[in-house]
């Protein structure tokens, strides 16, 4: 497969074929994110990506039954250019079952409510998206780009169409400075989300990002691992979603949780108190990784 790196996708598309319809981030502003800085954002010629579709009819056969859209926020293409890709994939797999993207809640709400129902009657069945925050403050510091009504709006909209969402926080975004309100924030914004899946990552500082240069000049500090922890708490407790599978699973984390919300609570919560408290071993630094 032809693939302009580096390339991304979440822990659960491990099995899954990627296709990399679009190359970078349209947004890329992000303070914290390293991903696509130095590549600029474009879509990939029609006539490429169909043809990557073809090689992997070729190389995986008809069984194939996942795909993910790349890169970094893929819906962001027309409905007209997705219309031709996602026909092009349920003709080369007949068993699909699922293709997913990453998404913004920018160009979520770009699109209408019947071109996002389209995308779903087509096979688009679960966007990743991520707002680290439900701080409004935070939003800004991070220059996400949209605020916690925007993402409330955009998973609305996904939802009424059918798409099926995860959501993903991320431990730290609101430094120590504003930790607790970033916390509450997140918990509150997962609730009106009301998404599928739910993800909480930890911030890692990466050099040469504008979030870096904020913590080099002192106007920026992560947590420290019992503040990231107590984040996570919060989190947990605060947090109604109706039904969301519940992960801590990356390699970012320092304590991997995975449940559903609400219904392991509890359960979830006395996992986090016996680490808190030193009874349960953390994942150390050097095993960590993005």
């Amino acid at each position: 497969m032809r693939y302009e790196e580096p390339v991304f996708r979440p822990p659960s598309e491990a099995d899954s074929y990627i296709l990399q319809a679009t190359i970078g981030c349209s947004w890329n502003a992000c303070t914290y994110c390293d991903m696509y800085r130095g590549k600029s954002y474009r879509v990939r010629d029609l006539d490429e990506t169909l043809a990557d579709v073809a090689s992997a009819r070729a190389a995986y056969g008809a069984g194939l039954d996942k795909i993910f859209v790349a890169d970094g926020d893929a819906l962001g293409m027309d409905l007209a250019r997705w219309e031709t890709i996602l026909s092009s994939c349920n003709e080369a797999f007949p068993r699909l079952r699922r293709v997913s993207a990453y998404a913004t809640a920018i160009n979520l709400l770009e699109k209408t409510p019947e071109e996002l129902r389209r995308l779903h009657e087509l096979g688009l069945t679960l966007l990743y998206i991520g707002p680290e925050s439900g701080d409004d403050t935070t939003l800004k510091r991070i220059a996400k780009g949209a605020s916690f009504d925007d993402h409330v709006e955009a998973a609305r909209r996904a939802r009424e169409a059918g798409i099926k969402l995860s959501a993903i926080f991320l431990l730290g975004a609101g430094g120590t400075e504003r930790s607790d309100e970033h916390a509450t924030g997140s918990a509150r914004l997962a609730t009106a989300m009301d998404p599928r899946f739910v993800s909480l990552l930890t911030l890692t500082v990466i050099p040469g990002t504008p979030i870096a240069k904020l913590e080099s000049s002192g106007r920026f500090t992560l947590p420290a691992i019992d503040g990231l922890l107590r984040e996570l708490r919060t989190f947990i407790a605060e947090a109604q979603p109706t039904d969301a599978i519940f992960r801590t699973n990356h390699a970012s984390n320092y304590l991997p949780l995975s449940g559903r919300l609400p219904r392991d609570r509890e359960r979830l919560l006395d996992l986090l108190d016996a680490a808190l408290g030193g009874h349960i071993p953390l994942r150390p630094d050097w095993a960590r990784g993005l």
